[in-house]
This record gives C-alpha cells, structure tokens and sequence, in this order.
C-alpha cells in the first residue's frame, strides 16, 4: 500500500478559469479520476461492485491544500497512495504534480481523501468484501 499509483492527465480548455489557471474545484475532479484507474488497475470493477455485491464508494471527508497554479496545456501526473485500510473505509493521500521538460516534477496540489463502502440499498456504511479489501492491501 505504500507505493503511489501515478496517473498523467493534460489540463484542458475546460479545465480553466478566465485567466487560464485550473480552476480550484477541478482537482478533486482530477483525484477523483486518478482513483479510478487506481481501482481499474488494482482489478476493482466500480460496476461490478454496485450491481452485484450492493456496494459504492462515496467520498465522505477531504482536505486539500494549493502549493502552485496549474495552466491550460500542462502536464500534470497526479499520486494515488492508501494511507489506512480500514474495515469500511479507504483513507487517500493524493498530490498533483507539474511535470515540463525544462524543470523538475513540481508539487501544485495535495490532498487527503476518505472514502466510504456504503450499502447502495441503504446508503448505510458497510463492510469492504474481502477480495476487495485483499486487491487494495497489494
């Protein structure tokens, strides 16, 4: 669980504001995204797991914290890392990092997420299945 899963992400049109820097609300987007390949990769069907095991990740608390502005058409990598499993819940440190071809990887963004197992009939947490929690753990 401690190696960071790293996910490259261009910033687009969209992405901006008016003076062309992301807007500030598009990063848990961009960590929202990184978690999902994170889980795609680690073999974890999102669709699956709600259609056939009633079962959803809702975000439930998060943090975050601006070191830099990112622009239209950078290049950003962002961080996927679980910090604590625990019997319900997935606690995240996440980061956005610029990368160029003429300077050094540069930290613009940080974030802590956690993130629930809810039943999707009751919306009530609920515990992780075991083959899921085992995938996470690796």
């Amino acid at each position: 669980m401690s190696t960071a899963f790293r996910w490259p992400i261009r910033v687009f049109y969209e992405d901006t504001d008016t003076a062309g820097i992301v807007y500030y609300a598009n990063y848990l987007k961009f960590f929202e995204r990184a978690r999902t390949e994170w889980l795609r990769a680690a073999g974890i069907n999102q669709r699956e797991l709600s259609e056939a095991r009633q079962r959803a990740f809702v975000v439930t608390h998060s943090t975050i914290d601006y070191h830099a502005p990112a622009r239209l058409d950078d290049q950003l990598e962002l961080t996927v890392m679980v910090e604590k499993l625990g019997r319900a819940s997935v606690n995240f440190r996440q980061q956005a990092w610029l990368n160029s071809l003429r300077d050094p990887p540069k930290l613009i963004c940080s974030a802590f997420v956690r993130v629930g197992c809810v039943d999707t009939a009751s919306l009530r947490p609920a515990p992780l299945p075991a083959d899921v929690a085992d995938r996470i753990r690796r």
